[in-house]
């Protein structure tokens, strides 16, 4: 896997962590680049039935050889990068681009305060939409400016270290946030969140050019789902929703998920845009318990295997990742399937 780039295909929660965290125990790239928006994107793995939410480092953290780095695309928030470095042990194994914005606490009393982003579109009220302004009106200080992130060692070039990485032949994994369907360019505008969220901009984020990625995965979940605001065109009523005993919430504010059905029209308009190569479905267990921790083809139900056959014939790519249940050994992984 010398370059590959892993993205949401709807509304963000489709289980992007756990995928990247299963690639990084099983692939052991050098690294893994963190692109995407900042703080207010919450990635949750299960290793061993401990739970890990993650806001800032790459999900890749479970590979305990790889450099994780966050790329000049990404608001950083220092406190969280902090405190989740602290908790999870990582010191002298994180790497920031010097080049980050910085999110103020002025930045996330402003996107508190805003009734229009908080009641109607729903943000998080992480202070990533004003940050990201301040940042296109050359007001936003960066991460080079910060001491705190100089004194912890964090700095440093991380297009540099990727690309020579990329010339040892060296696997790097890029890690992307939220979803298609709330990408700044492509979502449901205005319902979306600050910035582009596809592919291309991942590999914007973390500075390496087209030419130099391998793979594109999009992850879809069998059963979409929507925090916040905005148009959901296959959003099931609660009602259904509990008759197929699905409830969650978001990592990062807590809220309720609103629950769809399977959209198609969505998959495929967001692979094409993508360049997905390969996809990643997660969620098969919701759709057929009896599932849950298959990690061979043959385990799976005939229900199952249909709807695999079904999101082939709707994206016109392959199914090579199959996510059973939360923990990261629950997967199915077809990529050395001819």
């Amino acid at each position: 896997m010398p370059a590959t780039i892993l993205v949401g295909g709807f509304f963000g929660d489709e289980g992007k962590g756990k995928i990247v965290a299963y690639l990084s125990k099983h692939d052991s790239p050098e690294i893994v680049a963190r692109g995407g928006v900042g703080p207010n994107a919450g990635h949750t793995i299960v290793i061993e039935g401990k739970k890990y939410g993650l806001r800032m480092v790459p999900s890749g953290f479970v590979c305990e050889s790889a450099r994780l780095y966050i790329g000049a695309g990404v608001l950083v928030d220092p406190g969280v990068l902090r405190e989740e470095i602290r908790s999870l042990k990582l010191q002298g194994r994180v790497g920031v681009d010097r080049r980050c914005s910085i999110i103020e606490a002025e930045h996330i009393e402003a996107d508190r305060k805003d009734r229009h982003l908080s009641d109607k579109i729903g943000s998080t009220g992480t202070g990533c939409g004003y940050a990201n302004a301040a940042r296109v009106l050359r007001k936003a200080r960066q991460a080079k400016d910060v001491k705190e992130l100089e004194e912890l060692q964090l700095l440093c070039d991380v297009p540099q270290e990727i690309n020579d990485a990329l010339d040892r032949e060296k696997g790097v994994l890029i890690e992307g946030t939220q979803g298609f369907g709330i990408s700044l360019l492509y979502g449901t505008y205005p319902f979306v969140t600050s910035k582009d969220t596809t592919a291309s901009q991942m590999a914007l984020d973390v500075g390496i050019g087209p030419t130099r990625v391998d793979d594109v995965i999009v992850v879809f979940k069998s059963f979409p789902t929507r925090v916040g605001e905005g148009p959901f065109d296959t959003q099931m009523t609660e009602e259904k929703a509990n008759e197929l005993h699905i409830e969650e919430y978001g990592t990062v504010t807590g809220r309720k998920r609103r629950i769809g059905e399977w959209d198609g029209k969505m998959a495929a308009y967001s692979a094409m845009i993508n360049g997905a190569t390969m996809i990643a479905l997660s969620g098969l267990d919701r759709l057929d318990p009896a599932c849950r921790g298959a990690k061979e083809y043959d385990e799976l139900s005939k229900t199952v295997k249909e709807f695999v056959a079904k999101v082939e014939h709707d994206t016109r790519v392959p199914v090579k990742l199959i996510s059973t249940g939360p923990e990261i050994s629950e997967i199915v992984d077809l990529r050395d399937e001819e």
